[in-house]
């Protein structure tokens, strides 16, 4: 019997004992590895999403409210800005691109937002059916939208007030679906797509006065504007110039979002430590499962040495054994670790919210196991030592 085999025996000799060590272990890495992989995810996602767009501009607020409704459409926005301000951003030499976002109603729980076509450009999106708007009340789907809803092509659908789902409906505004797009792993994949029109005719009415359309176009607003800088110089001078000559608060996603991260990683960080304490108590217990078990092999470790058995080989025994439960509390732990994001993920689904991706495997979560590894390691040193320097002779002197 190799020593692989004997150490193997001894653990399944002791299944409840065996079972608490490698539940210890797996717990201590499934904990670390689940905020290891959701941090991954949801950083990629919060970098996915803000490619491509140099500053936001909305009315006036906390600037990470501004962010996370501009870009993620996870929070409210800020307020509206007046139309005028918007088409004098545009003419500013240090702007390339603005793209208006209206932002007001949902459908589902899904926000419906009024842009040009260049929103759709940002994120590289392609149609899996369909096309553009070219006239209001006409909609495009992100693909999750569309898988949720069942809804395709030529369907027809009514918005409600407000985004957050069970508000009152326009039930006399119907739009017609034209176009469907392909995931694109962004928040793109979560929107309901329409013209600014659509938006604004949705809240207007259909009114025929002359004067009083006038009226009303000449109060319209947008929500949130997209900036694209034309020039490096740009990212000094234009944030500056807007948030203290306009009416309007301009943010930068590389700094929010690098504040976000900030904030995110606090309670990270709590989450990996209280991973850490469960590996450091899964290190205690392995070390007094492995003493007490030394005690009642004594005489067993003794014969063996009798038979010719070597000081080290008996040192490896135990060592094997307590990688053996490391090598099973890593696996499970990371079982563990993709089964609590693929929670998670399916909750993130029902929220809509930020998409999870729980059982993406990288090469870099083996270094999880590594912990555990170190843990037994650790563990198992003095009950091998002293197990290598028992006293052959007083152990079956005792036993006799």
């Amino acid at each position: 019997m190799t020593l692989l085999q004997l150490a193997w025996s001894y653990l399944r000799a002791r299944p409840l004992g065996t079972l608490l060590n490698v539940v210890l272990l797996a717990l201590g890495v499934g904990t670390i590895g689940f905020v290891l992989i959701v941090d991954k995810q949801v950083g990629s996602s919060l970098i996915r999403d803000a490619q491509g767009i140099d500053l936001v501009v909305g009315a006036k607020g906390s600037p990470i409210q501004l962010m996370l409704s501009g870009i993620f459409h996870l929070d409210v926005p800020t307020g509206n800005i007046p139309l005028g301000s918007v088409q004098q951003l545009a003419k500013d030499p240090l702007v390339k691109r603005v793209i208006p976002l209206c932002i007001a109603d949902s459908f589902r729980g899904f926000w419906i937002i009024g842009t040009s076509p260049d929103y759709i450009d940002l994120y590289h999106g392609q149609f899996a059916a369909g096309r553009a708007w070219d006239n209001r009340m006409q909609a495009v789907l992100g693909s999750t939208v569309a898988s949720h809803t069942k809804l395709g092509l030529g369907d027809r659908f009514v918005g409600s007030h407000g985004l957050a789902e069970g508000g009152p409906v326009h039930g006399d505004s119907v739009y017609t679906i034209v176009g469907v797009l392909k995931p694109t792993g962004t928040v793109l994949d979560r929107l309901v797509l329409v013209n600014p029109e659509s938006v604004w005719f949705v809240h207007e009415g259909n009114i025929t006065d002359p004067e009083e359309r006038a009226v009303i176009e000449a109060e319209r607003q947008v929500t949130i504007l997209l900036v694209q800088y034309a020039t490096p110089l740009a990212a000094v001078t234009l944030p500056r110039k807007i948030n203290s000559e306009t009416n309007m608060q301009a943010a930068s996603p590389a700094y929010e979002t690098a504040r976000l991260f900030r904030m995110i990683g606090v309670g990270a960080d709590v989450i990996r430590a209280f991973g850490g304490v469960v590996l450091a108590t899964a290190a205690l217990s392995l070390f007094i499962a492995l003493y007490h078990a030394l005690n009642e092999r004594a005489y067993d470790i003794a014969v063996l040495r009798t038979l010719g058995a070597r000081r080290s080989s008996i040192a490896v025994m135990l060592l094997l054994e307590a990688l053996i439960l490391a090598v099973l509390g890593g696996l499970f732990g990371l079982l563990l670790a993709h089964g609590l994001a693929a929670i998670l993920a399916w909750w993130m689904v029902q929220q809509e919210s930020i998409p999870i991706n729980a059982w993406a495997v990288s090469t870099k979560e083996l270094w999880l196991l590594v912990p555990s590894f170190v843990a037994a390691l650790l563990a198992a040193l003095l009950p091998s030592w002293r197990a290598a320097q028992a006293n052959i002779s007083a152990t079956l002197a005792r036993r006799a």
